[in-house]
């Protein structure tokens, strides 16, 4: 009973401690996104890997140093002990124990151009990186946006519901008073049940938005989500003074950039193989018929090839490669035009957003003053239940509008963000 009793106070301070945290911000829910298994960590490790690659790439410029040893014995020939038989071996036994140094001479660019390869290959991890950054916050700032608008939309489903019931009273009780027609009961009461299914479909949106969000950092979606309401707070005004072309800050371009780099750098070192490759190997040591240090010495080695009779599968190798590379050049250059669309098109988005944040805001304003007329005018005897329903419905939806204003506003700064290149 008492290991009962601790299980039960531990989880009962546990979930105190989960009540009483600070709600989460977008910038917290990002935080955790990114701390998180994603996209993001994927590319964390492919820059990793890349920077492996280009350390690599520069351990070719160094020499490379080698310790080897052996023994080696040759049997003699038959009837004849002090004759070796293998006549490519120095004698019958050889001890061999060597320093060996090698250094390649890039005298033909091809470490140059492996080496340029292996940079075009980190930046185009890095650019990959900031891709898949980008592309979470985004995410998880639409899911943060979603969220508050479908729990905002459940206040506005459940006051109007609440509303369509007050006036459902109203009706019954003139019916039953004889003042009113049973015409006016049955509207009040079909407003009430359409309204009720609104509320059910947007307690099911905030349970899916809420879902959504909590996805991103941890298995346990189905708890409800703590998260600050920007809807209430100050709006920023959209950019007044755009700067000229800000979209060719984006990470796409430069990650065409680095494919372009790296396509050139393969063509280069495919074209490297028409050119001389020297090498110089260093050895010292023992390399004798008897294992004794007297007789170390020292040998040294240059070695150059030239291919004589492969030209033209190198020029075909290094022609596709520059046509690849062009063909990177012509998709940076559609990209550009995309690019320009894209952030003429956010542009023109925040700024229709927010104009109608104002129109919606008014539109409440007027749907609630003529929801209090048509239920001034239906108490006085002057007007009719169709009228009072219909003005419920409109300030519904005014108040949803107004919402939705919010939401799409802010989710069109962040589609300029990202059109921006920030």
């Amino acid at each position: 009973m008492q290991v009962v009793a601790a299980v039960v106070a531990l989880a009962a301070s546990a979930a105190g401690q989960a009540a009483s945290s600070p709600p989460l911000t977008l910038d917290e829910c990002i935080r955790l996104a990114e701390g998180a298994q994603s996209n993001v960590s994927i590319a964390r490790q492919q820059a990793e890997i890349a920077r492996y690659g280009l350390t690599q790439a520069r351990a070719g410029f160094l020499p490379q140093v080698h310790f080897g040893g052996g023994f080696t014995y040759n049997s003699p020939l038959a009837g004849s002990p002090d004759s070796f038989s293998f006549v490519a071996l120095n004698g019958l036994r050889e001890y061999s124990s060597l320093f060996s140094t090698a250094l390649e001479l890039d005298t033909s660019g091809r470490l140059r151009a492996g080496l340029a390869r292996a940079r075009a290959d980190q930046d185009a991890a890095a650019a990959g990186l900031r891709i898949n950054q980008r592309e979470l916050r985004r995410a998880v700032t639409a899911g943060y946006y979603r969220l508050l608008l479908a729990r905002r939309l459940i206040g506005v489903s459940d006051d109007a519901l609440a509303e369509a019931r007050s006036f459902e009273k109203r009706t019954q009780l003139l019916f039953d008073n004889g003042e009113a027609a049973q015409a006016d009961v049955v509207k009040a009461k079909a407003q009430v049940a359409f309204l009720d299914q609104a509320l059910n479909a947007a307690r099911l949106e905030s349970d899916l938005a809420n879902h959504a969000l909590a996805a991103f950092w941890t298995t346990s979606a189905r708890a409800p989500l703590a998260v600050v309401d920007v809807f209430d707070q100050p709006l920023l005004p959209p950019e007044t003074t755009p700067a000229p072309s800000p979209y060719t800050s984006r990470p796409e371009l430069k990650l065409l950039d680095a494919e372009k780099r790296g396509l050139l750098a393969d063509a280069r070192r495919a074209q490297a193989e028409l050119f001389p490759q020297a090498s110089v190997v260093f050895q010292y040591g023992i390399d004798s018929l008897r294992p004794h240090l007297a007789d170390r010495g020292y040998a040294a080695f240059v070695n150059v090839g030239l291919p004589v009779f492969d030209w033209l599968r190198i020029h075909s190798q290094t022609r596709q490669f520059e046509l690849r590379a062009q063909q990177v050049e012509t998709e940076r250059t559609m990209a550009e035009r995309a690019f320009s669309k894209e952030y003429q098109d956010a542009l023109a988005r925040v700024e229709q957003f927010y104009s109608q944040i104002s129109l919606a805001r008014e539109q409440v304003k007027l749907s609630e003053e003529n929801l209090r007329l048509a239920r001034l005018r239906y108490d006085g005897g002057e007007g009719l239940a169709l009228d009072v329903v219909s003005a419920q419905n409109q300030l519904a939806q005014a108040r949803a509008n107004y919402y939705t204003a919010l939401a799409s506003y802010q989710n069109g700064r962040a589609d300029l963000e990202v059109a921006s290149g920030r």
